[in-house]
């Protein structure tokens, strides 16, 4: 059984998040966590929650499993771009550069891997 997690409007860039997210994706979900904790980016603090959050969920669907022996593993993680906040910056000579404040959509999906070699 997988189970997914999803951070949605997270106030940083997509680009950003996806160089954090390729780091975890197909890594054993212990691994993954002491990746994003010692990773110094601010992208890691949030990941590392939604990991968690991702692990909590699919306890609650496999009640008595143990995540130690299931080998359970970071199936999917993508980051999608989400809504931007357009701002304006006062430039010289009475103009204003638009500002993009990016924000986006992060899926994680974990699941074990005794699950995969069944399908």
């Amino acid at each position: 059984m997988e189970a997914v997690a999803k951070l949605r409007d997270c106030p940083t860039s997509p680009r950003k998040m996806r160089l954090v997210v390729d780091l975890i994706r197909g890594q054993k979900v212990e691994y993954a966590l002491h990746i994003l904790k010692y990773n110094p980016k601010e992208a890691s603090i949030r990941l590392e929650k939604l990991l968690l959050s991702a692990v909590a969920n699919w306890q609650a669907k496999n009640e008595g499993a143990a995540i130690e022996e299931s080998g359970l593993i970071v199936k999917e993680a993508f980051v999608d771009g989400g809504r931007q906040l357009k701002r304006l910056r006062p430039a010289p000579q009475g103009r204003g550069h638009r500002i993009r404040k990016r924000s986006n959509h992060v899926t994680l999906v974990v699941d074990s891997k005794k699950d995969q070699k069944e399908s």
